[in-house]
């Protein structure tokens, strides 16, 4: 085994730095990111500089030579991988205007009904082709709000859909090399670093359908897992209620009270009276006479009479009672058709907290939410718990979803910006039906091009991008909309950090220690152990880390052994594109966790098996289709 230099030394410990930062996330990964890339960077100037001030004062230390060069830095924001992921994104986005996927929603829930098993079997057998062609991120994104309908509709608690749609997404992604980030990333990463003469066909990177039939070995593996034992061990977290305030418990916390004629808040505007005070309420709507008020509430002048609708607790409601002068109407309990006025048109829908969104770490207070977006939020759900007070003050996280009642304006306000995923289907008159034959087709030519010429997979992309603008599928303005910078800033960012492990020879030093810990395997089982690795790696932290991590330790176990090295790097891809065991390992999950009311130990629970009969399945999978 090699020696660990200085330079392999500072590697690790970005790396481990890295690691921590990562799973944890006291910062955004792809802030995480960013860190490491300027890290690389600064390292050795800041560890010379130091070593030459320790020189002054007779203390010698060996100068460390640049971990990477500045160009090799930067390298990750002129990529041909961030390139293709950022061109993937508005292809996606040019499909998604279309109402397609609307369209083919309601013809599920035409066949489905209320059998669980048509529901399930629809869900995963859209999601996987869709995911293989559309970046399956942007699939879930989208599936997201019909599957959620489909489950009410259909009598059936979301919780058992919702995860197997975003499995079946991961499913999906294996089937071509658009079908996620990952694949991309892994392909460019393996050509930059693949000698020609011992991996041949690393040289260009994977084409358009190389791992199609592995892929779809595992779609079929992974269905009838799903089918057959996943559904029985996933909870029925959420109960299949029809009414959003039932499925959020809403009822002890949504009243109606009355201004008194003697109320010291007559002639008070709402902001003044109630928004302002250290109660715990929203007010949710205000009825005068026979008309509704919705947002905005703030400027609105209390009236004797007037009618409010409040969200809070009953503590503080007696509180309230006691000196505002107000009294509580007898026998109401409202409801979602109560809360739907007739007189303006709103409605109550979940909201999910998306990844990159600017209100990550910030609270509804914090953020202006109810200012910016014309919405109410009556309560929060994170995982499997239901947080129905002090909403103002509490931190949002990813995956957060929050019950919102609003007008159809705004939540398609909410609904159009990326930080947002609504999951529940909204009424939009945007959508380009007409351009629907367009849209597909170049994403269609996209592929061909792809797969049957010499033209790059990012120059195919970029086309395919610019044509959905020319064409009309997209507006100029929607392109940026429709990309999600933190990936492309995450890709970017962590780009430099393989490239820093094969400078300096980490990623030699670790596969031979990999190989030598299984000295007494034979290559089909450190195959199967690269893959594990990988997984476990994955759960942890950021898909695309861990394959800038391992891609360049797959390759060099492989060289190590006299192995393939692709056989290696597949591995290694199909590891970091299928994390079932948390939900942290994947975007995908992280939309799921919170419609679907899960706990953490829900994924360990249905996606460890999953994630054990993957190892074996692609393992054996590989071997049999291109050798070992």
């Amino acid at each position: 085994m090699q020696p660990v230099t200085p330079e392999i030394a500072v590697v690790f410990g970005i790396v481990l730095a890295a690691l921590v930062l990562f799973a944890t996330e006291p910062v955004p990964v792809d802030i995480t990111a960013l860190g490491v890339m300027v890290a690389l960077l600064v390292a050795a100037p800041v560890a010379n500089g130091v070593a030459a001030g320790l020189g002054t004062v007779g203390v010698e230390v060996d100068a460390i030579d640049p971990l990477v060069t500045t160009d090799e830095g930067i390298s990750g924001f002129a990529s041909t991988a961030t390139i293709t992921v950022l061109a993937m994104f508005v292809l996606s986005d040019g499909v998604q205007r279309t109402g397609v996927i609307q369209v083919v929603g309601r013809k599920m829930g035409a066949f489905t009904g209320d059998s669980e098993t048509r529901q399930l079997g629809s869900v995963v057998g859209v999601i996987s082709p869709l995911s293989g062609f559309i970046n399956n991120t942007a699939a879930v994104a989208i599936m997201l709000p019909m599957v959620s309908n489909l489950a009410h509709e259909g009598g059936t608690s979301p919780s058992k859909l919702l995860i197997p749609l975003s499995y079946a997404s991961m499913f999906g992604g294996t089937l071509t090399l658009i079908g996620t980030s990952t694949n991309i990333l892994a392909s460019e990463i393996a050509a930059d670093i693949a000698d020609p003469t011992l991996a041949p066909n690393l040289a260009d990177g994977f084409s358009m359908f190389e791992f199609t039939a592995l892929g779809a070995i595992l779609t079929v593996v992974g269905f009838a897992y799903l089918l057959f034992v996943g559904r029985y061990l996933i909870p029925e977290r959420i109960p299949p209620e029809a009414d959003l305030t039932e499925e959020f418990e809403m009822d002890e916390y949504l009243t109606e009270v009355e201004v008194e004629a003697d109320s010291p808040l007559i002639g008070q505007t709402v902001d003044e009276a109630l928004t302002e005070t250290d109660f715990d309420v929203d007010i949710v709507q205000l009825v005068r006479g026979d008309r509704v008020f919705l947002e905005p509430l703030a400027p609105k002048v209390i009236q004797a009479g007037d009618l409010f609708a409040l969200r809070t607790d009953r503590d503080t409601l007696v509180e309230l009672l006691d000196v505002e002068g107000l009294a509580v109407v007898p026998d109401v309990t409202l409801d979602e058709a109560e809360l739907e006025a007739p007189t303006e048109t709103q409605t109550l829908v979940e909201v999910v907290v998306g990844p990159g969104s600017d209100v990550v770490g910030d609270s509804l207070s914090g953020s202006n939410f109810r200012e910016r977006y014309d919405a109410t939020v009556l309560a929060i759900r994170r995982g499997g718990a239901l947080v129905r007070q002090r909403l103002d003050d509490l931190e949002l996280q990813v995956g957060d979803t929050l019950l919102i009642q609003a007008t159809p304006e705004s939540i398609e306000r909410l609904d159009r910006k990326r930080d947002f995923i609504v999951a529940g289907e909204i009424d939009r008159r945007s959508f380009r039906e007409e351009k629907t034959p367009v849209a597909i087709g170049i994403v269609l030519a996209v592929v061909g091009v792809a797969a049957l010429t010499s033209i790059h997979i990012v120059t195919a992309a970029l086309g395919g991008a610019l044509g959905m603008v020319v064409t009309g599928c997209l507006k100029p303005g929607e392109v940026y909309d429709a990309v999600q910078w933190d990936v492309i800033i995450l890709l970017a960012g962590v780009i430099p950090l393989g490239l820093a492990m094969q400078n300096t020879g980490a990623a030699t030093l670790v596969a031979d220690g990999l190989v030598a810990a299984a000295s007494l395997l034979p290559p089909l089982a450190v195959l199967g152990l690269v893959y594990v690795v990988t997984a476990l790696l994955t759960n942890v932290i950021s898909n695309n880390a861990s394959v800038v991590l391992m891609v360049p330790v797959g390759y060099q176990a492989a060289v190590s052994l006299g192995a393939n090295p692709f056989s290696f790097v597949l591995a290694v891809t199909f590891a970091a594109s299928t994390a079932f065991m948390t939900p942290v390992g994947y975007q995908t999950n992280l939309f799921v966790y919170g419609p679907g009311g899960y706990r953490f130990s829900d994924y360990l629970r249905v996606g460890t098996p999953l994630q054990a009969l993957f190892a074996v399945a692609t393992t054996l999978g590989i071997w049999a289709l291109f050798g070992v």
